[in-house]
């Protein structure tokens, strides 16, 4: 063949620079958690000008003590979230199991631990089902996890009514294996004015376990592909359906441990009408980065989103404002954050998604 007919090579394409304004952006982007970040120093900023005693060892311990349980709840439920589902039920499971240890010890006269075991899978059980709800019927998680709520909240009412007579059952303390729970449940460490409790290191653990698996594992892999593109990670051979199923039972699981972290601390448990936190949780996770659409997120987000949210309760209760700005306060910050998730939205749709 002469060198006539041979075809031109076509110029080499020439990558367009990002500048470094565009490289900055692109790496925050990659980092959820980094809006929850900026919110926690500027919240905390903000009430420390208004109350100086928010950085004291006693503020501190507030906001900790506070923060703990909501970020147990949070984390479960970013995970939860970055998958494309919800759970409303994860608070009422908390109150419901709790409830379920309390009468146990204090009705049938069985030990501490075996109750707090039988409790565990009466909340595994509820997450079982949520799951198995969700992926076989392919009906909303909202609307799934919502009925569960309602079924908990009566159920919870109806029995503690009719066993125990009284919404509010005590009477744990002297329980075999009481002590022993309250060395892991309930310990604290008074340090200057403020008493910190051992629910600060339950948190810690949950949110370098949930970080772990998320961007570490197999699973967290399965998680973003559930949450991100699953007609995809269907044909990939990922398996949504159990990983979905293991998600509610997380949640169910991090339920029963804010349930007994605050059945242990009260020697006893309080049977309120109004049950559950559960919006709390979401609007912790969506503080901490997560989209609702799933595919995005970070549970250290949403352990900061918990930090944000305690920050502000408590610095408006040491500033002495009338706590109910503390509503509006929160309705702001998710109005902020949701608006932050819609750049993000925008930003991630330049990227093909089943």
């Amino acid at each position: 063949m002469s060198p006539e007919r041979l075809a031109p090579f076509a110029p080499a394409a020439h990558a367009v620079p990002r500048s470094a304004g565009r490289r900055l952006y692109d790496r925050l982007l990659a980092r959820p958690s980094i809006g929850a970040l900026l919110g926690v120093l500027s919240v905390g900023l903000f009430f420390t000008l208004q109350a100086p005693d928010l950085l004291s060892t006693g503020g501190v311990a507030s906001i900790l003590d506070i923060a703990a349980p909501l970020g147990i709840g949070g984390v479960a439920v970013a995970l939860l979230l970055v998958a494309g589902q919800f759970d409303l039920s994860i608070g009422v499971v908390a109150v419901t199991t709790s409830l379920v240890t309390a009468l146990l010890v204090t009705e049938t006269g069985l030990g501490t631990w075996p109750a707090l075991l039988l409790s565990l899978v009466v909340a595994l059980l509820v997450g079982a089902v949520n799951g198995l709800l969700v992926v076989t019927t392919g009906l909303p998680s909202f609307l799934v996890t919502l009925a569960t709520f309602l079924v908990l909240q009566g159920s919870s009412l109806a029995l503690a009514a009719a066993i125990a007579g009284s919404s509010r059952v005590s009477g744990l303390a002297g329980a075999p294996g009481w002590e022993s729970a309250v060395a892991v449940f309930g310990s604290t460490l008074q340090l200057g004015d403020g008493r910190f409790r051992i629910s600060l290191v339950w948190w810690l653990v949950a949110t370098a376990l949930t970080t772990w698996l998320l961007w570490r594992t197999r699973f967290g892999n399965a998680v973003f592909g559930t949450g991100g593109a699953p007609r995809a990670a269907r044909e990939l051979g990922v398996p949504v359906q159990r990983t979905t199923v293991l998600l509610f039972l997380g949640t169910a699981a991090a339920g029963w441990l804010i349930g007994t972290l605050g059945l242990v601390r009260l020697a006893g448990v309080q049977v309120d009408p109004a049950l559950g936190s559960e919006i709390e949780f979401i609007v912790v996770a969506v503080i901490g980065g997560c989209l609702l659409t799933g595919g995005y997120g970070s549970t250290v987000g949403a352990s900061l989103g918990a930090l944000v949210y305690a920050i502000a309760r408590a610095g408006i209760s040491l500033a002495g404002w009338d706590p109910r700005w503390f509503q509006a306060f929160l309705g702001l910050m998710l109005l902020v954050a949701l608006l932050a998730n819609g750049v993000v939205r925008r930003r991630l749709r330049a990227v093909p998604r089943s």
